[in-house]
C-alpha cells in the first residue's frame, strides 16, 4: 500500500515537472522560430488583408499568456505539486503545450497542418480548463483560461483563412462572419461548462475587439458583428452565476 502511494505521488510530481518544462518550451518557441503570421502567399488565393485576422497589437497577449503559464506551472511543480485537485488538468495541458512548442515551426511551413494542430491544442486546453479547480482562480484557472480563450479565437481565424484562401464556397467576408459566430458559440458552451470562466471569456473578447479594429474601415459589417459579439460575451459573463468558491 505504501509503495503504491509513493508511486502515485512520484507520478504526479513527474507530471507536474513535465508540465512546467513544457510551459518553458512553449514560451521559448518564439525566440527560436520567429513568426509574424501566415504567409499570405501560402494559400491558392493570397490572404493579404483578411478581415478575420485580428489587428497586430492583439498578439501582445501572448506575452501575458507565456509568463502566466510559466508561473502557474512552476507553482504546480513546487508549492502545489502534491495538491490532489491540481492533478487532473496537467495531462491535457501538457499535451497542448507540447504541440504549441512546435506549432510556430509548423505554421511557417503549412497553414493546413497548423490549423489541424491548433484545433487539437484548443481541445486539450479546454479540457484542461474544465479540470482546473474552482478555488485556484488566479494561480491556475485564469492562466489556463486566458490561453484557451485566445486559442478559441485563433482556431476560428485559422479556419477562416483556410476557407477564404482555398476559395471554399464563401468569400473572405463571409468566412469572417462564420468564424466570429463560431468563436462566440464555442465561448458560450465553454462558459456554461466551466462556470466563472472570466479569463477565458476575456481572451476571446480581446481577439474579437482586435478583429473589429482591423476591419472597421474595409469591412465594417465584420467589425459590427465582432463588436456585438464582444458585448454579448460581456453580458453573458456578468449574468452567468459565479462559482461559490474562493480563489477567475
Amino acid at each position: 500500500m505504501a509503495q503504491s502511494r509513493w508511486a502515485a505521488m512520484t507520478g504526479k510530481n513527474v507530471l507536474s515537472v513535465c508540465t512546467f518544462g513544457a510551459a518553458l518550451m512553449f514560451a521559448a518557441a518564439p525566440f527560436f522560430t520567429p513568426f509574424s503570421g501566415f504567409d499570405p502567399d501560402a494559400y491558392p488565393i493570397p490572404q493579404n488583408n483578411p478581415p478575420v485576422q485580428p489587428a497586430g497589437y492583439a498578439f501582445a497577449i501572448w506575452g501575458v499568456i507565456y509568463v502566466w503559464l510559466v508561473i502557474s506551472t512552476a507553482i504546480g511543480a513546487t508549492i502545489r505539486r502534491n495538491a490532489a485537485d491540481w492533478d487532473a488538468h496537467r495531462l491535457p495541458l501538457l499535451g497542448s503545450l507540447l504541440i504549441g512548442s512546435v506549432w510556430l515551426w509548423v505554421a511557417d511551413k503549412s497553414p493546413v497542418w497548423a490549423t489541424v494542430l491548433i484545433w487539437i491544442m484548443l481541445a486539450l486546453a479546454i479540457w484542461a480548463l474544465i479540470k482546473t479547480p474552482k478555488r485556484e482562480r488566479i494561480l491556475l484557472r485564469a492562466p489556463v483560461g486566458l490561453y484557451a480563450g485566445w486559442l478559441t479565437a485563433a482556431s476560428c481565424v485559422s479556419i477562416g483563412l483556410l476557407g477564404a484562401g482555398y476559395g471554399l464556397r464563401f468569400d473572405e467576408v463571409e468566412w469572417a462572419f462564420i468564424c466570429i459566430i463560431g468563436a462566440f458559440f464555442i465561448a458560450l458552451v465553454v462558459m456554461m461548462k466551466v462556470g466563472g470562466a472570466t479569463a477565458y471569456m476575456a481572451g476571446v473578447a480581446w481577439a474579437l475587439i482586435a478583429v473589429a479594429v482591423k476591419s472597421v474601415q474595409e469591412a465594417p459589417h465584420v467589425a459590427l458583428l465582432a463588436g456585438i459579439g464582444v458585448m454579448a460575451l460581456g453580458i453573458a459573463t456578468l449574468w452567468h452565476p459565479k462559482p461559490k468558491t474562493t480563489g477567475t
